[in-house]
């Protein structure tokens, strides 16, 4: 799901030319987040809902240098939760930042953070693997709030229900489609547990085409409600199409944070985040 399409590469690359080169060329890279901002309102498959309110108002955009596009969730002023996957070594990252005029912005990240046990192979496979990653901002990213961290309640029940929130394309394929936040919601599927969650939409149950995570979501974060409020306990590592086809629509594979928490609290202290 972090391979971006027409529109998607277009920011990546002129991001990566950004981080790679001299001032010169920022008003490219902000260029082309303009231009995804002026696209169509759409993200997550199926018709999810259009927000930047709620739980939306952690969510991010991280573009790298490769050219890929992901989303992040925002815990504390400086640090963002998303995907291991979507951040590997070998390549530079930004934060796109639109700010109250709507005006968008690299922002730097300081530092990456992968979680040691995570197995690329593992998740491209879609068997559970450590598929979480901590950046840390150089400063904090305008407008937004961070959510609170939590983990799913135990044991996980099948039908248990779940949003997910990302920035990734509503059609397959189509770059246009993606650049704004969407929640859906989803429920369990399966034999869920503290490695991996499965998540299908409620209606189509994973056999026809629903509401899932699609191109560019991969590191949204998945929320449960709670007592006090909506609670991250997960992000969205993969998607399948219906019937475990290849695509989106289907299964959306997430990486719970049962067994995670306590190494994103203790890499996110030495940064000064009181999580």
């Amino acid at each position: 799901m972090t391979t971006g399409t027409s529109l998607i590469r277009r920011l990546a690359a002129c991001a990566a030319r950004a981080i790679a080169a001299p001032m010169r060329n920022w008003p490219l890279a902000l260029a082309a987040a303009a231009l995804l901002l002026a696209a169509p309102a759409y993200a997550i498959v199926g018709g999810g809902a259009p927000t930047t309110e709620g739980v939306g108002r952690s969510v991010v955009t991280i573009v790298g240098s490769r050219g890929n596009f992901c989303t992040g969730a925002l815990i504390a002023p400086r640090v963002v939760l998303t995907a291991a996957h979507c951040v590997q070594p070998g390549a530079d990252y930004k934060i796109v930042d639109y700010g109250a005029d709507r005006q968008p912005k690299l922002q730097d990240v300081r530092s990456v953070s992968i979680h040691p046990a995570f197995n690329m192979q593992a998740m491209t496979d879609h068997r559970a693997t450590a598929d979480v990653a901590l950046l840390q901002l150089a400063a904090p990213a305008a407008g937004k709030a961070a959510a609170t961290l939590g983990m799913p309640n135990i044991p996980i029940m099948a039908g248990s229900r779940f949003t997910i929130a990302g920035i990734g394309v509503t059609v397959r394929g189509d770059g246009k489609s993606g650049g704004a936040i969407r929640v859906a919601g989803l429920v369990a599927t399966g034999r869920p547990g503290t490695l991996q969650i499965r998540l299908v939409d409620p209606v189509g149950q994973g056999t026809r085409e629903g509401m899932g995570a699609c191109t560019g979501d991969s590191g949204g974060p998945v929320f449960e409600d709670k007592p006090g409020g909506p609670v991250i306990i997960g992000v969205i590592s993969w998607s399948t199409g219906p019937n475990g086809s290849a695509g989106c629509g289907g299964i959306t594979g997430v990486t719970p944070l049962t067994i995670y928490r306590d190494w994103i609290l203790q890499t996110a202290r030495p940064w000064g985040a009181g999580l």
